[in-house]
């Protein structure tokens, strides 16, 4: 009799060596799964010996099964044609001559038969065997590897992630050629049994952050993973926090170059998108094109992006805390200029901010949901319409019309999608305790911001780290935060890495001598560390 784990889906049968049993056993489980093929093959002869095969029709190879295993297999039955072969003869065939791939196993875990099948292998039983062979014929249905959509650049590889984990490690390891890349893979979710790869350097990684990933890893038994979202609020630290503190992306040098600098990087299968932490704030407002261009041009940019983070995240609230409370330190001919286009209006400015502001939500969350070619036009139209008809309607004025649009556009050039919902977020924060108290709220808004963001870690490593962070790479860390500098001057990895292995850059000026003192100031400043917190 079968038995499963209600909770944890365990299959509790064992393997039995009578055939028949097997196959019993095997179709009980998998009754009413039309798309397993399943077929018992009779082997001629006189002692009636027969073998069974299964496997799930299209996510199979099936000119693997054919060419290489069924083909093989009559092979050896005509030449056993007036003999009947013994159980141990006819298991080493298979696995020495009658399987044309590297990867074929033995297992009597009628589990990981059952879990074999369903990631797309193909299984034999053996006739008076309490074994299976399991056979890797793999070949899932995938879009192969398109360029990316969410991440895009001028300069650089437009390869992106696809949702089978293979292609998306093959795609990483294709840019690292170490044997020191590991990929350590586990299964999560009961019922989906979902593929999850860790990838980090293993000279590199922090010991500490790889084993405490894989111990939140190894907290929870869920139904399903479906994304990388889920595991991404699984494990991190604050749930409660707005801020996203694992970094998600679709490309692979990025993802590449995340594991240079000791990160773990976190793939899943059935999801173009990989999980990468520890992650910091800087870390969000940085691109791949950054590190492709000269340091001039991509420190100007890097310094837009933190302005158009203040004002996406600002802006608002400012514009109500000044206009409503605080006149005064608005030049008058700007305060009449706003009062005059605020004439007839009938609604508070806060009122006002917040209509437009949702308005624009909905137009955003619209232009997602239709096709690409039909949802820029929506949204571009139907921004320009509804603020036109708002201001000659009297619901806006113009003012909180070029407000709204100012923080729209800021948003948009903020490279990460999740601190762009992070921003969205806290601007209503800001704007009601703006709409209270005044500057006053607008200031108190920004300082539990703040607050919350200087307590906030991924990890182990602060949040604001390299900025409210002093340590003996704090001066390196800087030169690739909001300017980043020349490539031949950032000779140190960031402050994820493992100390003592923070060179990445040999000048050939630099001496010996100079590598090791700077290595061994490393390990001192970790070491004190450690123990300042054993001591607290």
């Amino acid at each position: 009799m079968i038995r499963t784990h209600t909770r944890k889906n365990i299959i509790t049968v064992s393997m039995s060596n009578v055939l028949d049993q097997n196959i019993q056993n095997y179709e009980m489980l998998l009754q009413d799964c039309d798309d397993v093929v399943k077929r018992l093959m009779p082997l001629e002869g006189d002692g009636g010996f027969r073998i069974y095969i299964s496997y799930i029709d299209v996510m199979v190879d099936r000119r693997v099964i054919e060419e290489s295993l069924l083909e093989q297999f009559l092979a050896y039955t005509h030449q056993q044609h007036m003999q009947t072969p013994t159980n141990k003869s006819f298991i080493t065939f298979l696995k020495d001559s009658g399987v044309a791939t590297a990867d074929v196993k033995e297992s009597d875990d009628f589990n990981a038969v059952i879990s074999a099948v369903l990631s797309g292998d193909t299984i034999l039983f053996i006739e008076n065997s309490s074994k299976a062979l399991i056979v890797a014929t793999r070949a899932w249905p995938n879009r192969g590897v398109g360029t990316t959509e969410t991440e895009k650049v001028v300069r650089g590889p437009k390869e992106a992630f696809s949702e089978t984990i293979r292609f998306n490690t093959i795609l990483i390891r294709r840019r690292i050629r170490d044997t020191r890349l590991k990929v350590k893979q586990k299964q999560m979710g009961v019922r989906s049994k979902t593929d999850i790869a860790l990838m980090y350097m293993e000279d590199l990684v922090r010991p500490d952050i790889l084993q405490e990933v894989q111990r939140r890893l190894s907290l929870y038994d869920i139904d399903s993973v479906m994304e990388t979202g889920t595991i991404e609020q699984l494990i991190e630290d604050k749930w409660y926090s707005p801020f996203p503190q694992l970094q998600f992306t679709e490309r692979p040098d990025k993802a590449a170059s995340a594991i240079l600098e000791g990160r773990i990087v976190v793939v899943v299968d059935t999801t173009p998108f990989v999980l990468i932490l520890p992650a910091t704030l800087n870390s969000f407002l940085q691109a791949s094109e950054d590190y492709y261009n000269r340091w001039g041009i991509s420190s100007f940019i890097r310094v837009l992006r933190y302005i158009a983070m203040f004002l996406a995240l600002c802006t608002p609230g400012l514009y109500i805390a000044l206009t409503t409370f605080h006149p005064a330190m608005v030049p008058s001919s700007l305060i009449f200029s706003i009062a005059a286009s605020r004439q007839g209006v009938p609604f508070y400015a806060t009122v006002e901010v917040i209509l437009m502001e949702l308005a624009f939500e909905l137009l955003r969350e619209a232009g997602l949901r239709l096709p690409t070619a039909v949802g820029h036009t929506v949204g571009i139209v139907g921004g320009l319409i509804i603020g036109q008809a708002a201001v000659e309607a009297n619901i806006a004025s113009p003012i909180v019309v070029i407000v709204v649009s100012i923080t729209a556009i800021a948003s948009f050039s903020i490279p990460n999608d999740s601190m762009v919902s992070a921003i969205r977020l806290c601007k209503y924060w800001i704007i009601f305790l703006s709409a209270i108290l005044g500057l006053y709220g607008f200031m108190l808004a920004m300082l539990t911001i703040l607050i919350h963001l200087t307590g906030l870690r991924s990890f182990g490593i602060p949040y604001l780290s390299p900025f409210a962070f002093r340590g003996v790479n704090q001066g390196e860390d800087l030169k690739d935060s909001i300017v980043r500098m020349p490539i031949f001057t950032m000779k140190r990895r960031p402050i994820y890495s493992q100390p003592g292995h923070r060179k990445r850059l040999y000048s050939r000026v630099d001496t010996w001598s100079e590598r090791e003192d700077w290595d061994a100031a490393e390990t001192h400043e970790m070491e004190a560390r450690e123990e300042s917190r054993q001591d607290d």
